[in-house]
């Protein structure tokens, strides 16, 4: 069984990586590995050794740190289950990740009336 550590870290990798609109493939030849080590170590199979975190960082441009964000709240509290229709582990969905780098992409002012919106539309559902 996958340790917590890693299983946090492996998605820590896959976030920075759907943000930055990046593939497991093109992530793989930044650091020189094949991507099949990617996804082992994006599902926490395979731990992330401190060299290949420092590679993997550079590539994502964020500090190693980025990595372990996050990490005591999940140990804490055990990775609870869902609650109602929203993931405990948001950033780790992959629809709601292509949301955000989609929601970034809008320029700023349309932006703020996209957020209002949704705002909006959530108070009547």
């Amino acid at each position: 069984m996958a340790h917590l550590v890693d299983v946090h870290v492996g998605k820590r990798i896959r976030q920075r990586r759907w943000l930055v609109g990046m593939t497991q493939q093109k992530l793989a030849e930044s650091v020189g590995i094949k991507f099949q080590q990617i996804q082992k170590y994006e599902t926490g199979a395979n731990r992330v050794s401190a060299s290949r975190l420092w590679d993997i960082a550079d590539a994502l441009d964020v500090d190693v740190a980025f990595f372990f964000e996050g990490l005591r709240e999940d140990v804490e509290k055990g990775e609870e289950a869902e609650t109602g229709s929203i993931p405990v582990d948001m950033m780790g969905d992959k629809e709601a990740m292509d949301l955000v780098r989609s929601y970034y992409a809008i320029p700023e002012n349309q932006r703020r009336r996209l957020f209002e919106l949704a705002r909006v539309l959530s108070d009547v559902a």
